[in-house]
């Protein structure tokens, strides 16, 4: 018999340590080892026996299946891939399983071809099969599964629920079902009786995952994987589960807005950064094809620290309002406060201000805010930055109808940015009139999309045309 080797595992980072530590040195997390019984059995694999040639390998097996959610179909690079493992994280209670249950509910609506056996003459036809999907859960029973179909009006004989945990009993049913979708909720509730560790420690989580993995490659099964996050907002475990699966979502909101982001993060069949935008209501997760009229809708006229940026998220322009408030400070130390931008980056961009500009802030305290809960992360939003706090700090509104893009550098010059013509194209068809834009951006620019174009190249010139 091969020897079971007992290791003390941190469950944050992963790092593996022979004795039990407080702290982990890799980390730093404190309290966080746990003994684990590691099996030296070795995983099976799914490919081939022996090495192939790259020109002999058959191509063109990632076929691409519209779910028919087009927000999820946009986040998942243009749709679903045989064989792919897509995780979702997000908060609890932000609209997980909701999401699922209802992309689930438009998969089995659609029919599979599936090519019948050669008949006597030879000659095999093709027939049209209704898809069915396995739905595991691990948290929830049947009954609270089915009281949530029925607020959302799902009601399919293809979508057979399984409440188990057991990794290899979930196999086998796939094995005898052969669905067309697989929907584990939720990971970190799936172990496997290879390791005698509890569900949701590193091993559980690695060598699930990995089995799953192995059946969605080698019977081309695409398999939904929910997981939990942690305090931080991070997919809870080490990040090995995001290195195994091929796509990684994160499902974003905050509890106060209605609004949901599906934000990719890794793609393998795809590209990143694409965000599918959801408004959560009584009767589930609406798509919301055009955002930036969404996020325009309450918009204040005529008051200052009040602008709007264009900025990209993957291949979808989007115009959001970007806040400030400025005012005198109350405290020794003014306080620095953004919400939807990188709060150092906020920082950079007021001494800019203080050093180029000549604009005086060490007295007053700065708040930051994205309007609807978004995060932007592109440099591009540093002009809306820069203006929405001049605006507030002067009192004077900017331009209901002008809005934004640029990315400022440390000597306080404007440089250009990516996909301008895009960004001015989406401004114009919402209705806004004047755009102030990076000085390069505006001299390689084929069209102005009837807009009035100001290039600027410093944040003095900046500040000049907010007035």
């Amino acid at each position: 018999m091969s020897k079971i080797k007992t290791v003390f595992q941190c469950q944050a980072c992963g790092y593996t340590s022979p004795k039990w530590l407080g702290k982990c040195p890799d980390c730093g997390a404190w309290n966080s080892f746990s003994e684990e019984k590691q099996s030296p059995k070795p995983l099976k694999s799914f490919g081939a026996s022996e090495p192939q040639p790259l020109s002999k390998i058959i191509g063109g097996r990632e076929k691409r299946v519209p779910i028919g959610i087009k927000e999820f179909d946009r986040a998942l690079g243009g749709g679903l891939v045989n064989g792919a493992i897509i995780l979702i994280g997000g908060d609890p209670g932000i609209g997980k399983s909701t999401l699922l249950l209802q992309a689930v509910s438009k998969i089995v609506s659609q029919r599979s071809e599936v090519r019948s056996q050669l008949g006597k003459g030879g000659h095999g036809g093709v027939r049209s099969e209704p898809r069915t999907v396995l739905y595991v859960s691990g948290e929830e029973s049947p009954e609270q599964i089915k009281l949530r179909a029925e607020r959302l009006s799902i009601d399919s004989d293809n979508i057979i629920l399984l409440p188990e945990t057991l990794v290899e009993n979930v196999i086998s049913t796939a094995q005898d079902l052969k669905p067309s979708a697989i929907v584990i909720d939720s990971i970190q509730t799936v172990y496997t009786e290879e390791l005698t560790s509890a569900p949701g420690s590193v091993g559980q989580i690695r060598e699930s995952a990995a089995k799953l993995m192995f059946f969605a490659k080698k019977s081309d099964t695409p398999i939904f994987l929910i997981g939990h996050v942690t305090k931080e907002g991070a997919i809870a475990g080490p990040r090995v589960l995001e290195h195994i699966v091929d796509t990684v979502l994160y499902f974003e909101g905050d509890r106060g807005h209605p609004y949901r982001i599906l934000r990719t993060i890794k793609n393998r069949f795809g590209s990143t950064n694409e965000i599918g935008v959801f408004e959560m209501t009584d009767e589930g997760l609406i798509e919301i094809t055009n955002p930036s009229e969404l996020f325009m809708s309450e918009r204040p006229l005529g008051v200052s620290g009040s602008t709007v940026i264009a900025c990209m998220e993957g291949t979808r322009p989007l115009l959001v309002e970007m806040q400030a408030l400025v005012s005198p400070t109350t405290f020794g130390m003014p306080r620095r406060t953004s919400m939807g931008v990188d709060f150092n980056r906020v920082n950079l961009l007021i001494a800019v201000l203080e050093k180029k500009a000549g604009i005086h802030l060490g007295g007053m305290d700065v708040f930051i805010n994205i309007v609807g809960g978004l995060k932007i992360l592109e440099p591009a939003a540093d002009i809306g930055i820069i203006s929405a706090i001049v605006s507030s700090f002067r009192e004077v509104p900017i331009d209901t109808k002008t809005f934004l893009f640029g990315e400022v550098g440390l000597s306080g010059e404007v440089r250009a940015v990516a996909q301008g013509d895009a960004r001015l194209k989406e401004a114009a068809k919402i209705g806004f009139k004047k755009a102030i834009i990076p000085k390069s951006n505006a001299e390689r620019l084929k069209d102005d999309f009837g807009l009035t174009i100001i290039g600027v190249k410093d944040v003095e010139e900046i500040i000049e045309n907010i007035k």
